[in-house]
């Protein structure tokens, strides 16, 4: 495990990106993995572990990188949580897309990659996957417990690759008429579609986290390895 640099498009300079590889040498497909608001944490170090262990070389970038580099908070303090929330506050989310889309070009050429590459992002990175679903070339799109997403669905039409949408339908993040909103919105979609976890809090999927559910996270889990597996080989 290590990291790589990669080239801000706007030219505002460089971040890093955590990278896990699997240990097949290729050819293979390659997963950029959208932090949460806690930075790339030791959570989503080991979500990109676990990744490539089915076969892909996965990058975390830094997406906070514009306001302060290197963050690595957790759930488990009041104190984590106020700058997590603070940072999210400050987060040019449109940046933060662009910063996405240079990931995954690098994402592409990275030695034994086949060039094909997805994303997959966790409560605002759930947010950037279906932001990069709408504006993005990745051959496919996963959204965990994103936050927000009934206001992005005027560009549903623009989603041409698959987007799966994983909705805790006990979200606290995400109120219930807004789940609602987004899995009526996408029903019969020909690329996307949300699938909804009962009893499930926001945040189910979290390795480590407080609101673990097992169940909904082997299921969605299960279902995000088919779907990363039709669409990057």
């Amino acid at each position: 495990m290590s990291d790589t640099t990669i080239t801000a498009a706007d030219g505002a300079g460089t971040f890093t990106a955590y990278v896990a590889q699997p240990s097949s040498p290729g050819p293979h497909g390659a997963v950029v993995l959208i932090q949460e608001i806690f930075g790339v944490n030791e959570s989503m170090k080991e979500t990109a572990r676990q990744v490539a262990d089915q076969g892909y070389t996965v990058l975390v970038p830094d997406l906070f990188w514009r306001i302060r580099p290197g963050v690595n908070l957790t759930d488990k303090s009041d104190a984590e949580w106020k700058q997590a929330f603070a940072l999210m506050n400050a987060f040019d989310q449109d940046k933060g897309v662009e910063d996405l889309k240079a990931t995954l070009a690098a994402a592409r050429t990275m030695p034994g990659c086949n060039g094909r590459a997805g994303t997959m992002g966790y409560c605002l990175g759930g947010r950037l996957a279906m932001m990069m679903a709408m504006r993005s070339d990745a051959d496919v799109n996963v959204s965990y417990y994103g936050v927000g997403l009934d206001a992005l669905l005027d560009g549903a039409d623009r989603i041409t690759h698959p987007l799966l949408v994983h909705i805790a339908d006990q979200d606290k993040f995400f109120p219930a008429p807004a789940r609602a909103k987004v899995v009526d919105a996408l029903k019969g979609h020909a690329h996307a579609h949300a699938y909804v976890y009962p009893d499930a809090d926001h945040a189910f999927a979290r390795v480590g986290g407080t609101h673990w559910q097992a169940r909904a996270a082997t299921i969605a889990n299960g279902r995000s390895a088919e779907a990363l597996a039709e669409a990057l080989g």
